[in-house]
């Protein structure tokens, strides 16, 4: 059930330590918006000097308040707030709100304060948000800990910036959105974002998650809880570059950035990751809507050409499909629409509106009744008619009868949606007319960006509707790895089925030539203990018999003097499609796997999907789908289709032993060929930690 957070959220009392008259402390702000709910609950300011702040009396110490406290904010210098801890807890404290800063973020040394403080807390029965935070607040139960106020609404804001907070803020009340929790995380030193997202999913109040995090911690039990939360929860983060990969020893490590790891949690989870406030501000928006819909299928409704090309093409590139309608729904708008209307997709008014402002609702009816609309993205110019009646800058006036025309369009908008459980998203060149307000008071999304209508759609539809892949659990930990070299990595995988050809470890020309007599030709040849074998010409293939699997060891050997080499049996190449399967551990996610076009050209082509290790067959099959280069698997160009099931099963196998070694930083079978009569690891190696 997790930890019970009751005390930080709803304590039956609360202090303020170090609050304030000076508006230049955080204790004077704090204290300020504490007192707003002054009836809900006994709110205490203590100041070390006594006397009044904000026209209050003030204890001199909590100690002095005589009657316990339940959550404790502690705003003063760092000198003294182990003390004042300790005056906390003294005093009966079940919840601290930290925001004292110079702890773990100053370096090693407040690293260990803040570690000793979070044993005292907990020791205590207590639970501490922060230390560096900026506060908190919840609006259903009247507790106003933070600097600012937050409109209230069914959003929980997690976040670790108080700006990105205060944006998200501003740009969501045109959409109507407000909060009912907000929480700085700070470090994080003892209730974690994993604790909040939790509790938060346990909120009745809280219809949303929102998430700003540059610190994940532990980062897969983060997306563990997103995953079961029950609600939609939107990540926003930062530090999503290509830095982490520079250092990486394998192709897997080379491909694989913070950006990827985040983006395949996410993914796995049913996480909506965003890149910045104002995607996010949108795809709450969409959420917030209700509708939800499992199909793509989008039909683009405008009363412009131009508007109705842009917001296809806008459409498509968020992941939606514009296909052209069917026969019997163009006949149903031809019905409601006159003969210079375009019905293919998208349905164009071609200038309708201004003779008869009730097409747009009878349009929009139309497509929400037709079986093959799964969405409708509504563009252009709506809302300008309105908009000039009420001095909103709208464009060509047509009067009080346009005007009202428009409103009650948009009326009976809102009337059709309610018979019809699919998605509509506006977008109005007025997004902020009267009739747009309509609605937008409805629920209906309102934008006034093409783009942000179209990502508003891709959040509520296709695969952000049917549900998350899921995370799998880590499987207990084996036997650590002995033999870290090409041929232990080949056994290790080999025992859990992964299959390879025939192969043997050789040190000389004996060695080679009893090789040659455990297995027919032709050979390869491999020189053993190279990062990237290939690009040392450490790889000689197709040798046909024993003195040319002989000539090329003595050529190769003399070349790059390798200690040993290894010689297997040649597969059959023909029919077959080189993929490449890998493990990379991240310090904050754990293992994560890479699939993708294999060979020697995979950075290169970088042709990859991610997903959170160990990956089932049936998830691996969906990633292998998924690829650009996807097509091939199923066979072109005359070639067969080749065994993707068998690929994907050992994706699984492969996937299950990196996780069930730690000790392995990256783990790579590179290529893994798959053929119409299944799939076979050609190579393999293995990096430590």
């Amino acid at each position: 059930m997790g930890r019970d957070l009751t005390a930080l959220f709803d304590p039956r009392s609360v202090a303020v330590v170090g609050a304030s008259d000076d508006p230049a402390k955080y204790g004077h702000a704090v204290a300020s918006q504490a007192l707003r709910a002054d009836g809900r609950r006994p709110v205490h300011l203590v100041n070390r000097r006594g006397g009044t702040v904000l026209g209050r009396p003030a204890a001199p110490s909590l100690a002095a308040i005589g009657e316990p406290v339940e959550l404790v904010v502690i705003s003063v210098p760092g000198s003294g707030f182990e003390a004042a801890v300790e005056d906390a807890l003294a005093c009966g404290a079940k919840a601290i709100v930290a925001i004292t800063a110079g702890f773990a973020e100053a370096g090693p040394a407040g690293l260990a304060r803040q570690r000793a403080v979070v044993a005292r807390v907990r020791e205590a029965g207590a639970v501490l948000v922060g230390p560096n935070c900026l506060g908190i607040a919840d609006n259903t139960t009247e507790l106003h800990l933070a600097s600012d106020r937050f409109a209230p609404g069914g959003v929980a804001l997690l976040s670790q910036s108080g700006n990105l907070a205060l944006e998200l803020q501003l740009r969501g009340a045109p959409h109507g959105l407000g909060f009912s929790r907000f929480v700085s995380l700070g470090n994080q030193a003892d209730v974690t974002l994993v604790d909040l997202v939790e509790d938060c999913s346990r909120h009745e109040a809280t219809a949303a998650i929102a998430v700003y995090a540059e610190d994940f911690g532990d980062g897969r039990a983060f997306a563990r809880a997103a995953a079961a939360a029950g609600k939609p929860v939107v990540l926003l983060t930062a530090g999503r570059g290509t830095a982490s990969a520079r250092s990486a020893q394998s192709h897997t490590g080379a491909l694989t950035t913070s950006a990827d790891v985040v983006a395949a949690a996410c993914l796995d989870a049913g996480v909506e990751l965003v890149a910045t406030p104002r995607e996010m501000t949108v795809v709450l928006a969409a959420l917030s809507a209700g509708a939800r819909t499992r199909g793509r299928r989008t039909a683009v409704f405008t009363d412009g050409g131009g508007h109705g090309a842009v917001a296809a093409d806008a459409a498509e590139d968020a992941g939606l499909e514009v296909p052209e309608l069917g026969g019997p729904t163009q006949d149903r708008l031809r019905a409601v629409l006159w003969e210079q209307s375009s019905v293919g997709n998208p349905v164009d008014l071609a200038g309708m509106g201004e003779q008869r402002p009730l097409s747009y609702a009878d349009t929009v009816g139309e497509l929400l009744a037709a079986d093959e609309v799964d969405a409708v993205l509504m563009t252009g110019y709506f809302g300008g008619y309105a908009a000039s009646e009420g001095g909103l800058g709208g464009g060509p006036a047509g009067g009080s009868v346009l005007a009202d025309g428009e409103t009650r369009a948009a009326k009976e908008i809102v009337a059709h949606l309610a018979t019809a459980a699919k998605p509509l998203v506006v977008q109005s060149m007025y997004p902020a007319s009267p009739s747009c307000r309509v609605l937008a008071e409805a629920g209906i999304p309102v934008f006034s960006a093409t783009e942000d209508a179209a990502r508003a759609l891709a959040a509520i539809t296709g695969r952000a509707a049917a549900g998350a892949p899921g995370i799998a659990p880590l499987p207990a930990p084996a036997v650590q790895l002995g033999d870290p070299g090409y041929h232990g990595v080949r056994a290790l995988l080999a025992a859990a089925g992964v299959p390879f050809p025939a192969a043997r470890e050789v040190i000389d020309e004996g060695d080679l030539l009893s090789a040659a007599d455990e297995f027919e030709g032709p050979y390869v040849l491999k020189a053993l203990h190279l990062l990237h074998k290939s690009d040392a010409g450490g790889v000689a293939l197709r040798l046909p018999d024993r003195d040319a699997l002989l000539a090329a060891y003595r050529q190769m050997h003399a070349r790059l003097g390798a200690a040993a080499y290894s010689v297997e049996a040649m597969a059959d190449l023909s029919d077959g499609v080189e993929l490449i399967v890998g493990v990379n551990r991240d310090p904050r996610f754990g293992p994560v796997a890479m699939v993708g076009l294999g060979g020697v050209l995979t950075e290169t082509l970088r042709d990859v999907a991610f997903a959170l290790a160990p990956v089932p067959a049936a998830r691996a099959e969906q990633l292998l789908r998924g690829l650009r280069t996807g097509a091939l698997l199923d066979g072109v160009r005359g070639r067969p289709a080749v065994d993707v099931p068998a690929a994907a099963a050992v994706i699984e196998r492969i996937t299950e032993v990196a996780a069930a070694h730690p000790e392995i930083a990256e783990l790579e079978v590179n290529p893994l060929l798959v053929r119409p009569d299944g799939a076979l690891a050609l190579d393999a190696r293995a990096v430590l930690g």
